[in-house]
């Protein structure tokens, strides 16, 4: 998106924008000569003369581009605010409109309601108040969604623990969020051992999973699954009624980098997220909807799990997600609709083709992160009828929704009326993030195709532009920015760089950090490592800058997933030659034996940045990048580069 594209759109566009006007004054032209009067004559006239002046030409371009997509979008996001702003105003919670679902849809299958209620009365009998923290730890199953629920029954909030996490990590997310109790499933047994010497005040509640039920208790726990037998499944009915913006439950920020970040998920944003993709999507309670996806986080958590609890779709839920089950788990169960996130598509991708890849009625496919140098490989194999590619963060305001399928693009907004819903484009330093601003003060919107950090509005007066932040006060004040647009206004940082061209399309450019300087070009890690994972047969590539001692900038370093050791480096030399620019091309090979990935399938960087491109503090096979290809990186060569033997 260079701009010389950005100029011969622009020529383009007023060719067909004149040419559209003449065609208008044509047409009234010999309209007049028929039936019209010279006055009226005159002022249409006039009205071409002014719309051919400026660039407004541009503009009725544009219009006559998009006016479908923006009336859909308009629909859309109207729909949307008017409905939770409905339920905002009848004091809907996620418990509310679970009751009302279940009542809605009686003949499906379910034991969510009296296995909930059980865990409302089992908690309070256990003396838990309202506004008091339990975590969930475990593994994905039906059980998970309904014991928060049943704690949200009795206003305790859930701190849903990534069942990933062991040693300190599990430790700060159970003190962050101030958790008073630990529910985890046996299956998280280990970890809780490893970790209960530090947490020797908080009780801790093991459930055993009902193909488990004598798997053994870990010492000093309560076995909640027995205990829950005894409890009545007679709906618990609290005497203070909770609110729509009550927190709900945490849900950890992933990340690549730090600490998770414990978000708070109010009961109307629990309710805004699968409302939002229905709508978007089409969606009606007919539906039957693949989540392959970890419950612990939103997208398999509130945005699947979620079309069932508060829009009364079938949910299919599959413990952990596997490339070669999901379109024949799909065909199985007979779903429409089937989500993915990250790296998901590529994998799917990598399975050798099969007798399931058409064989399924998903005709939706709804997730984030689809990338563009795959998605139209990935739609025609697996024949999906729409891709509902959207961009959003757990804790965010700022939302996009590819509504119409566009190839690579994360979301739209209309160029006419585009305050209606007020995301902007910022100028920033795509190094260090850092926020550029004018002689005002005020941060410097971008144009068309140039790339810029994403913020969001934050207007506490309507739900879908709040931002509740974190239970770590200090933390939520860094996601905010101020006087953005006005004095005082303020803003949410998504922390992304993207881009956003003519029509209003919006493409994922880099998350800010991630991108680094080299012989005077600024390297996106994101466009790098699609092209060097499409080089490698679609495994797993991380793409990061090292420093190099006395050489200005960062070096590109590619690490590439390779367990079955069959990657050919001469022809991904060759490959990178032909495919990247040279300041481009990774200085540095690091090959893995296995996929660097965090539990939502996004690529983790830290501790290989950390480690940079010294082999003594790692056994992987590491290569260097000479005039003829990539060499071996030796502990010789590695010295010689740090001394400035080579000319880099």
């Amino acid at each position: 998106m260079t701009g010389k594209t950005g100029v011969r759109f622009e020529e383009a566009e007023k060719r067909k924008g004149v040419i559209l006007i003449l065609i208008a004054v044509t047409i009234t032209f010999l309209s007049w000569l028929a039936y019209g009067h010279p006055i009226i004559m005159a002022l249409l006239v006039m009205l071409a003369v002014y719309l051919m002046t400026g660039d407004r030409y541009q503009w009725i371009y544009i219009w006559s581009k998009t006016y479908k997509r923006d009336s859909i979008g308009l629909r859309v996001l109207l729909e949307t605010m008017f409905r939770i702003w409905v339920w905002e105003r009848q004091g809907i919670t996620v418990v509310t409109r679970w009751t009302e679902v279940a009542k809605m849809n009686p003949d499906k299958k379910a034991f969510g309601d009296e296995f909930s209620n059980r865990i409302a009365w089992y908690f309070k009998r256990q003396g838990f108040k309202a506004g008091e923290v339990i975590a969930l730890f475990m593994e994905t199953q039906p059980e998970y969604v309904f014991i928060w629920l049943g704690l949200a029954k009795i206003r305790v909030t859930s701190a849903l623990v990534n069942n990933n996490l062991r040693g300190i990590q599990l430790i700060y997310c159970l003190k962050i969020a101030g958790c008073k109790a630990v529910i985890f499933g046996d299956e998280m047994a280990d970890a809780i051992k490893e970790i209960q010497h530090e947490i020797r005040d908080i009780p801790l509640f093991q459930f055993n999973s009902p193909d488990r039920p004598n798997a053994p208790l870990v010492q000093d726990t309560s076995p909640l699954a027995s205990e829950l037998a005894e409890m009545s499944t007679e709906a618990y009915i609290d005497a203070d009624v909770a609110k729509p913006r009550d927190t709900l439950m945490y849900i950890y920020t992933s990340g690549t980098t730090g600490f998770p970040k414990a978000a708070i998920i109010t009961n109307i944003r629990y309710l805004l997220i699968p409302l939002g993709v229905h709508t978007s999507a089409r969606l009606s309670s007919a539906d039957v909807v693949y989540d392959p996806l970890p419950l612990h986080h939103t997208a398999g958590g509130v945005l699947g799990a979620g079309q069932g609890l508060v829009l009364g779709c079938t949910v299919v839920l599959r413990k952990k997600f596997s490339a070669s089950n999901y379109w024949s788990d799909a065909a199985k169960h007979r779903c429409t609709v089937a989500q993915y996130i990250g790296e998901i598509c590529r994998y799917l991708l990598a399975v050798p083709k099969g007798q399931h890849d058409r064989a399924h009625n998903v005709k939706v496919i709804v997730g984030n992160g689809l990338r563009p140098q795959i998605w139209q490989e990935f739609v025609d194999r697996f024949g999906v009828e729409r891709v509902l590619e959207f961009y959003g963060a757990t804790e965010g305001n700022s939302n996009l929704v590819n509504l119409d399928s566009k190839v690579g693009a994360i979301g739209f907004l209309s160029r006419l009326v585009s305050s209606i819903y007020p995301l902007t484009l910022v100028k920033c330093d795509e190094i260090t993030g850092e926020i550029l601003r004018d002689e005002n003060g005020r941060c410097i919107t971008c144009g068309p195709h140039e790339p810029g950090l994403l913020l969001g509005k934050i207007d506490p007066k309507k739900a879908i532009l709040t931002f509740s932040g974190y239970a770590d006060k200090t933390a939520s004040e860094k996601k905010m920015v101020r006087h953005v647009k006005v004095e005082n206004d303020c803003y949410f940082n998504t922390g992304d760089i993207l881009v956003m061209d003519h029509y209003g399309y919006f493409y994922f450019k880099d998350r800010t950090g991630d991108t680094f300087r080299w012989r005077g070009e600024n390297v996106s890690t994101a466009e790098v490592e699609g092209v060097i994972s499409n080089l490698v047969g679609l495994k797993d590539a991380v793409v990061y800058g090292v420093t190099i001692p006395n050489v200005e900038g960062k070096a590109g370093m590619a690490a590439i997933a390779d367990p079955d050791k069959k990657l050919d480096i001469s022809e991904l030399y060759r490959g990178i030659t032909t495919s990247l620019p040279i300041y481009s091309r990774p200085v540095f090979l690091r090959i893995l034996p296995e996929p660097p990935l965090t539990a939502t399938f996004k690529l983790k960087k830290k501790e290989l940045i950390k480690q940079g491109f010294n082999p003594s503090l790692h056994s992987d096979p590491m290569y260097f990048l000479e005039k003829t290809g990539y060499v071996a990186l030796t502990e010789k060569l590695y010295d010689d580069i740090v001394k400035g033997n080579f000319r880099l």
